[in-house]
């Protein structure tokens, strides 16, 4: 773990979906700590960061942190006693769609900052669905109370105006995971040369070593950032030039949503419908171990001859292990958020199937909309597109270049704002 060269010191409590192996909110806390390091060391204080984890053990080797059980009260009230400040998020936290349970405890989190009369941040979360309006005026109360309010999509902000949180307490900010670099590599490389891509299976590579602390890459953040232009695509090109023999990678994310998996089925259909038109490796990422490794394989015994060229990747720990796999695709199709999100990151052309609101909302934020959903697909208009982005990246990465730079410009706003807040609560 980096430390900025300075004895004063922040200590910030994180709440959220940590330490259950979920690749996506996985790297949302490795982004906030990338973030806190970055935006303590431009401050001058060092950020300590206390993660509630569902697995408090792993977690602290993997990022390199304090991390205490989330579900042990009397750990997390000696924490957040302890703290300057708890950060809620991000992810979708606030929301009834999995259960009961998550809005009252993501909510009782806070308001035990409340009762140790310490300052509470809301850090790009995705607000919603609430179903259940019983919830609105508990969420509202916690916003309105919090020292400062981000969500990740102009949706979460209407939602929170409607429960009447004032509109300009909340600020509209991208998913952190957006400004997340890729893990250092042996040759340094951020975009994918000639070399790597005649190479053999995406999974060949040699991979960083497992571990890598989140505090201390913040200086890598900013190594190949969508400020320097479209990503050079000629290494690449030049490589499918030269070996035609290999049909280029294609990512795929799905997990499982409908009971009957005809969404599943829609999506086996779509990409057997890809395969026919052009030769295609596809490559299953599966974001939650053990569940979308199960719907990666029910996808792929459904897809007919183009199962032949179908794999799992592993389920990686790491999250920039799984922003490398996406690197290497020449397309991403994905269910998951944050698949789509690593997708934009790394300027990949990438297809989202929409199953909730949140697929939809960051895919407007690209200026973009589903190419099906979890009901219905167009499986000729998939496979064309599908098709055009493969053969054209280029002109993929310079429609987007403009909503990819401005996210990952705004990717770090969140953590600016709240450590200038901690640093003129404390008088500095």
């Amino acid at each position: 773990m980096g430390m900025a060269k300075t004895d004063r010191k922040l200590r910030l409590v994180l709440s959220g979906y940590y330490g259950f192996r979920n690749s996506g909110d996985e790297a949302v806390l490795l982004s906030i700590l990338n973030a806190l390091e970055q935006a303590g060391e431009d401050q001058g204080v060092f950020v300590e960061p206390i993660v509630l984890s569902g697995d408090p053990t792993w977690t602290a080797r993997q990022y390199g942190v304090w991390s205490v059980p989330r579900m042990k009260l009397r750990e997390v009230r000696e924490a957040i006693a302890a703290s300057d400040g708890v950060i809620s998020g991000g992810g979708s936290l606030l929301q009834d769609a999995t259960g009961l349970g998550s809005i009252p405890y993501y909510l009782g989190i806070l308001e035990m900052a409340r009762w140790a009369r310490k300052p509470s941040f809301i850090y790009a979360q995705g607000i919603g669905p609430v179903r259940r309006r019983m919830f609105g005026p508990f969420i509202a109360r916690a916003m309105r109370k919090a020292s400062y309010v981000s969500v990740r999509d102009a949706e979460s902000a209407a939602l929170l105006a409607g429960f009447g949180v004032p509109e300009d307490r909340v600020a509209v900010v991208p998913d952190p995971v957006m400004g997340l670099p890729l893990p250092p590599s042996a040759g340094g490389a951020e975009v994918r040369g000639a070399a790597e891509v005649a190479g053999g299976a995406a999974g060949d590579a040699p991979r960083a070593a497992d571990g890598t602390g989140a505090m201390g890459l913040a200086g890598a953040a900013g190594a190949g950032a969508a400020g320097d232009g479209p990503r050079a695509s000629e290494g690449a090109d030049a490589a499918r030039a030269g070996g035609a023999d290999r049909p280029p990678l294609v990512g795929v994310s799905v997990r499982f949503w409908r009971g009957d998996r005809s969404d599943l089925d829609r999506i086996a259909a779509a990409l057997a419908a890809l395969a026919r038109q052009r030769p295609v490796r596809l490559r299953f990422l599966p974001f939650h171990e053990g569940a979308d490794e199960d719907a990666s394989r029910y996808v792929i015994e459904r897809l007919g001859d183009a199962a032949a060229m179908a794999e799992i990747a592993p389920a990686h720990d790491a999250p920039q292990e799984m922003l490398r796999e996406i690197d290497r695709c020449d397309l991403l199709v994905g269910m998951r958020l944050h698949s789509l999100i690593y997708a934009a990151n790394r300027e990949v052309p990438l297809l989202g199937l929409s199953y909730d609101p949140k697929i939809d909302q960051f895919l407007h934020r690209l200026g973009d909309r589903p190419i099906g959903t979890v009901d219905a697909i167009d499986l000729q208009h998939f496979a064309a597109k599908a098709v055009q982005f493969i053969e054209d990246p280029a002109q993929w990465r310079i429609d987007h270049y403009s909503a990819i730079r401005r996210l990952k410009e705004e990717a770090a706003l969140p953590a600016q704002r709240i450590v200038e807040a901690c640093l003129e609560l404390r008088g500095r």
